[in-house]
């Protein structure tokens, strides 16, 4: 696939100098720029109503408040939008946002087809998620690997789901026994709780309860 209707939204100079830089070192057309939500969401209206749809999409979700009334709230509601305009859409998010929980909300929630952190050599990064985008396979961020990957080690239930979160919340674990006895979520007794973070301790190997809360929290699950 070759891109050649190409729209980036972003309005940090910088960020648009660096993927200006990149879309030339890979040969790909001239994009049109936008700085503002509102404005990208007439610009992709328009080409689709003149059928000369854009392939790709590229944009920021944080943008500085413009003080009209046609600014959307962030990136992710112009994903929504645009992806509601054409579903086919590719979309790339270039942003600074670095919290799992969030990028993993876009591919699972919006759909889109790449992330890149805004970061040292964020250059190098871009140019792997354009190429893997022009051959329609989906770009995930390294950090976004290593955790999925971690993830998978283990089959999280939703009694270990509440065992974590209640010990993030400061339960004893002869607490967590008797909260899991009133909820019917067997088995119960102390021991039973102490097995099954020893399990997940392993599983992810990890040595402390405090590394498994963290994990859990970076994934969303508590």
């Amino acid at each position: 696939m070759q891109f050649e209707n190409i729209l980036i939204v972003e309005d940090q100079d910088i960020a648009n100098l660096s993927l200006r830089i990149t879309l030339e070192h890979l040969q790909l057309p001239r994009p049109l720029h936008s700085y503002h939500t509102g404005h990208a969401i007439s610009l992709l209206t328009k080409a689709a109503s003149e059928q000369r749809p854009y392939d790709l999409l590229v944009t920021d979700l944080y943008f500085e408040d413009e003080g009209t009334a046609k600014q959307l709230p962030d990136g992710m509601e112009l994903i929504r939008k645009a992806k509601i305009l054409q579903p086919d859409l590719k979309v790339l998010v270039f942003s600074a946002e670095s919290k799992i929980v969030m990028i993993r909300r876009l591919y699972e929630e919006l759909g889109i087809d790449g992330y890149v952190r805004k970061s040292r050599g964020d250059a190098k990064h871009l140019e792997e998620a354009l190429e893997q985008l022009a051959q329609n396979r989906r770009y995930y961020p390294r950090e976004y690997r290593s955790l999925a990957a971690q993830e998978n080690k283990h089959d999280f239930t939703d009694r270990d789901k509440a065992i974590v979160r209640l010990l993030n919340e400061g339960y004893s674990q002869k607490e967590i026994a008797d909260w899991l006895e009133l909820n019917e979520m067997p088995p119960f007794g102390l021991s039973s709780v102490e097995k099954r973070l020893k399990l997940m301790r392993l599983a992810m190997n990890f040595s402390k309860n405090q590394q498994l809360i963290g994990f859990c929290k970076d994934l969303g699950m508590i």
